[in-house]
This record gives structure tokens, C-alpha cells and sequence, in this order.
């Protein structure tokens, strides 16, 4: 098979060098992403109030919920894409990208009608003050129009992702981004468009990123490209990708409708304590992302050295990207909580504000390495096309205990601290439940001496 200068074939090669280089792009180009949001929640915490971070920060959830509906798909692909690629099985690999595309296309413009739809409804759920009410439902309105961007970005990425190639996508987040700040700036601090600037500046962004991934599959000549006219769908490679990407996304969502509940406990704080609340998400996000990152990265390559039957290669790289991940986050986390009022006041002035999000990140980042055996875990059984006892054990963990929890506490002794708490409690119990799954795995079990 002839391969783009670009890809990055991982079934050779010193394992730390590929995943690091694999990793840097993919790492920048996951918190150029993160910037659409966050950056959204900078210009309307320091040029509108509080009210306004508040509603923006508090429709990530919801709008996390809806794109954890694609996103299982994405992930079933880019395992399946990256097990034909390492396999040099050209036909199946031309074709699972088409049928990828088209189920794309047809869903996400679904989603936009869905989205809608469940704005008014989520946010009563949520319990979401009258002061804030308003402003959440213009964001998260025009917000799911862009939905198309967002999702056709996300599988574009995702395919290139598969065959090794996380610098073009970068490349373009890296320049949305900065078109996605000054049109935020442009619509909020000339135009005074406030909340409904930032979300139009957001969509225009995020279609433009889909856009650009879209040309560059349509150029290449690699056989994973693009052709408008062959899109279709081969029902044996959508049910392959279903199978994989069906119990993620499931799992996705209803973890993210956890969070949506969480959130409701939350708003009942007040404001004050929502715009603390937004302001520690998006610190705790950017803490977070290298592991995230990673445990990407480690799906990849699982599921390349899978594909080529590396075991031993597929399990040596596991445990280097735990290493990798502890030596990072442990450093993060040190730095966060030193400098936590420094990083939240990125967001707000507001004393009331800053103090809600540091008692928030005192609570929560000093589990944070826990959370990173289930993460790496769990990429790495992805990518050898293991997702059902995960998916479970998830569910388990982010929705019936986390909710258990949660029901307890604001029965016995309902403060916002002990509800954030509710995260480090289910991260505990999936890791412990994770490693029990991997270890009885394929990737548990000693792999042959001799490999192909």
C-alpha cells in the first residue's frame, strides 16, 4: 500500500518517539479545540457578567450529551479505519471512510432538529435560574445549528487520526481558533451581541474547520480518499462500526446525562456558584487533556498493531503511556493548585465567583491520576475493538453510583463541595473495575514469543 509522507505507521518503531510525536499535534490540536469554548467563557466572563459565564458554562453538559451521540461513531471508525489501514487492506478501508461520511452527513443533520428541540426541556431539567435562563437557551439554540461543523470536523479528524496523520487537523484548529476569538471579540466587545455573539462566532468557526478536513480528504491520493460521488453505505462495515462505536456512544451519553443531573445539583447553588462551577470545568479540562490526548493516541496504536497481530507491541505501548500520563498530570496538578485563583480569574473578577472554583479544584484534582488508569485503559481496549464490558462498567460507575451518590448527599448533608465530589467517587470505582477488565483481556494475556 502506498502511504501519504504524513501517515504514521505504528507497528514499527520505538514506541515512546511514535506516540509522542503522534501525541503533540493531536495534544494541540485537542486544546485548540478546547479553546472554542473556553474562549467563548473568557470574553463573556470579563465583557458581559457573570450571568452570562454562568449560562455558557452551563450548557457544556447538554451540548457534550448531543455530541456524544456522533462521537461513538467517530471512535468506532477511526478503530476499524486504523485496523484496515495497518492490515494494507485497501478496499475495506476506502470503503468504511464513504460509509462513515454519509452516516455522518445524514446524522448530524438530525441532530440539528433534536438539539433544538431539547434546549427549553434540558434546561428546566437543570433547574437553571431565571437570571440565567435566557442566555443559555440564545447560546445553546444557535449553538446546535453548528452541530454539523462540529460532528463532519470530528469524523474528518477522526479518519485522518486512524492512518496517522494529527498535523493537518491541527494546522486548521490552530487557525478557526483564532478566527473563532476575534469574532468573538469582533461581536461582543464592537458589535455588544453578547451571548448570541459568541455562539455565532463558535458555528462559523467550527464549519469552517469541517470544511477544510473535508478538502484535504478529497485531495489526497492515499487510499483513504475522499470521492463526493462515491459516498455509501456497506451495511457490513456500518454494523462492524456500530458495534464498536454503538456501546461507546451509549455510554457517552448517558455519562454526559450524568453530568447534566450534576449540573442541576449545582444550579441550585445560585448563579454565583454556576459561574465558580464553569470556571473549574474548563481549568479541570485543560489539566485533563493531556491524558485524554493519550488515551487517543493509544487507540491508534492498538489498534494498528492489532490490525498487523503485534500483541506484545500493542501491550508494551500501554504501559508507556501510562508513564507518560502520571509523569504529566502529576505535574499539572501540583500547578493547578498552587496557582488555582490565578488561572479561575482568567474567567471572572468576581471574589464570590473565584471562590467557589477554587474550593471546587481542591476537591477535585487530587484525584486526577485516578482517573488516568481507566482512561488509558480503556483507549487501549478500543483499540483492539473491546468496548461492551467497558461501556458497562462506565455506566455503572458515571450514571447508577455517581446518582446514588449524589441522592444521598443532598439528603444527608447537601453542600457544593461533597456534589463535586460526586466525580472522584465514580473515578475510583472505574479504575478499579477497568483494570479487573483489561486484565482478562487479550491485551491482559501473555502474548506469544514469536510475532508476525
Amino acid at each position: 500500500m502506498r502511504s501519504n509522507t504524513r501517515d504514521t505507521t505504528m507497528t514499527e518503531g520505538g514506541i515512546a518517539g511514535l506516540l509522542i510525536r503522534f501525541s503533540l499535534p493531536l495534544l494541540l490540536g485537542n486544546l485548540f479545540q478546547l479553546l472554542y469554548n473556553t474562549v467563548d467563557s473568557i470574553v463573556v466572563g470579563n465583557f458581559v457578567g457573570r450571568e452570562a459565564l454562568a449560562a455558557v458554562g452551563s450548557t457544556g453538559s447538554i451540548i457534550n450529551m448531543v455530541v456524544s451521540m456522533m462521537s461513538g461513531l467517530s471512535i468506532g471508525a477511526t478503530v476499524v479505519i486504523a485496523q484496515y489501514y495497518g492490515a494494507r487492506d485497501n478496499k475495506n478501508l476506502h470503503d468504511a471512510v464513504h460509509t462513515t461520511m454519509l452516516a455522518t452527513l445524514v446524522s448530524s443533520t438530525a441532530f440539528i432538529f433534536v438539539g433544538v428541540l431539547l434546549v427549553k426541556p434540558m434546561l428546566r431539567f437543570m433547574s437553571t435560574p431565571e437570571d440565567v435562563f435566557s442566555e443559555a437557551q440564545t447560546y445553546l439554540t444557535i449553538y446546535f445549528y453548528g452541530l454539523p461543523g462540529l460532528l463532519i470536523y470530528n469524523m474528518t479528524s477522526g479518519i485522518l487520526r486512524a492512518v496517522g496523520d494529527s498535523k493537518r487537523p491541527l494546522y486548521f484548529l490552530c487557525f478557526c481558533t483564532a478566527f473563532n476569538t476575534a469574532f468573538d471579540l469582533l461581536f461582543v466587545v464592537v458589535f455588544h451581541m453578547g451571548v448570541e455573539g459568541v455562539a455565532y462566532a463558535t458555528i462559523l468557526a467550527e464549519y469552517l474547520s469541517a470544511a477544510l478536513t473535508c478538502i484535504v480528504l478529497v485531495r489526497t491520493d492515499a487510499p483513504y480518499q475522499l470521492h463526493p460521488r462515491n459516498l455509501m453505505i456497506k451495511w457490513p462495515i456500518l454494523k462492524n462500526i456500530i458495534g464498536i462505536g454503538f456501546p461507546t456512544a451509549v455510554q457517552q451519553v448517558l455519562t454526559c446525562f450524568s453530568n447534566v443531573y450534576v449540573q442541576s445539583y449545582i444550579n441550585a447553588f445560585g448563579s454565583a456558584c454556576m459561574a465558580g462551577w464553569s470556571a473549574c470545568s474548563k481549568a479541570d479540562s485543560f489539566v485533563l487533556l493531556p491524558v485524554n490526548t493519550l488515551s487517543m493516541a493509544v487507540t491508534t496504536y492498538v489498534g494498528q498493531n492489532i490490525g498487523a497481530n503485534k500483541l506484545r507491541r500493542a501491550q508494551e505501548g500501554v504501559k508507556v503511556s501510562m508513564y507518560m500520563s502520571f509523569a504529566i498530570t502529576l505535574t499539572l496538578t501540583l500547578l493547578v493548585n498552587v496557582f488555582a485563583e490565578q488561572i479561575l480569574s482568567l474567567f471572572t473578577q468576581e471574589a464570590e465567583v473565584l471562590k467557589y472554583g477554587a474550593e471546587f479544584v481542591h476537591v477535585i484534582s487530587p484525584f486526577y491520576c485516578v482517573m488516568i488508569i481507566y482512561q488509558i485503559h480503556s483507549g487501549a481496549l478500543r483499540g483492539a475493538g473491546i468496548v461492551r464490558t467497558p461501556v458497562l462498567i462506565m455506566l455503572g460507575s458515571f450514571v447508577a453510583f455517581r446518582q446514588v451518590y449524589l441522592f444521598i448527599i443532598s439528603h444527608v448533608h447537601n453542600t457544593p463541595a461533597l456534589a463535586a465530589f460526586g466525580y472522584p467517587m465514580g473515578w475510583i470505582l472505574c479504575t478499579i473495575l477497568m483494570l479487573i477488565c483489561f486484565r482478562r483481556s487479550v491485551l491482559g494475556q501473555k502474548a506469544p514469543a514469536q510475532e508476525a
